[in-house]
């Protein structure tokens, strides 16, 4: 029988691709989340690894298409996502974590059906103009297996799961790493979720840290959407952001770090770091 693990215990973590190669940072990230575990936190992983599978496309000859932050995802554009993300970057983390006394097991949302999801319609997204989008292999999660996962936290294991989904015939699909933390973190009901990623946060202007928002309300962030004053990669963020709040998390933390142990700062003390958003 699963165990019921009590939510003020309980840690999701999203960390970028772009994280994982930064072996400094990713290493003081490790270490952050040793000392979580030691603390007795149950701790999930989910992680991306966008920067490696562009990378992987183009020594491949492969054309990588985003828009307005999401990556179109052809046939040949899966079996990238599946070698990088499921693969490389997902071993790559849970070695770093073990080398940092942490129990990684790694997965990916096809381990067990772990995140089952269904191919993603046409539609229409922030950023992307008015016409639908047709993503390819890009699917949208029905549901998560929560039992699963509580009992590989009452087996003292950190689960690492890497951004890919399944359906009930089998059909791989790619999706972004937030939503999968999104929805992990709400079908656990963790009450705070932090996304880690290359950026510290987010910043009035995308050219100078210095102006990071502290914290936001939805209200704030769909203004900052609506004005332009966000774009890029922190759209889909925010917007899953929103999500995982209506969904029950009761904030979510998107922070970043070169230097220090910004996601213990972002525990021990909050505001110090990052942006928090709230409902």
């Amino acid at each position: 029988m699963a165990m019921n693990v009590e939510a003020p215990d309980l840690v999701v973590v999203k960390i970028g691709g772009d994280v994982v190669a930064e072996s400094a940072i990713c290493a003081a990230l490790c270490a952050d989340i040793a000392e979580l575990c030691r603390r007795g936190h149950k701790t999930v992983i989910v992680h991306g690894g966008g920067p490696q599978a562009t990378a992987l496309a183009k020594r491949l000859g492969l054309v990588s298409t985003i828009i307005a932050g999401r990556r179109v995802t052809d046939r040949e554009t899966l079996d990238v996502m599946k070698m990088t993300v499921a693969g490389i970057v997902n071993v790559d983390l849970v070695a770093a974590l073990v080398g940092a006394g942490v129990r990684a097991l790694g997965l990916c949302g096809a381990s067990g059906s772990l995140v089952q999801a269904v191919k993603r319609p046409p539609r229409r997204v922030a950023g992307g103009g008015d016409d639908p989008i047709d993503f390819g292999h890009v699917g949208d999660i029905v549901s998560i297996d929560v039992d699963l996962l509580q009992d590989l936290l009452a087996l003292s294991l950190v689960p690492v799961i890497a951004c890919l989904g399944i359906d009930a015939k089998g059909n791989l699909y790619n999706i972004n790493a937030d939503i999968v933390a999104t929805r992990v973190a709400a079908h656990l009901g963790a009450p705070r979720l932090f996304l880690f990623t290359g950026v510290c946060g987010v910043l009035r202007d995308v050219r100078d840290p210095t102006s990071r928002i502290e914290r936001l309300s939805v209200n704030d962030a769909r203004r900052a959407i609506a004005d332009g004053s966000v774009s890029g990669g922190m759209l889909p963020k925010l917007e899953e952001t929103f999500a995982a709040l209506d969904a029950g998390v009761g904030e979510v933390v998107v922070l970043g770090g070169a230097q220090g142990r910004p996601l213990l700062s972002a525990i021990d003390a909050p505001g110090t770091v990052g942006t928090t958003i709230v409902p």
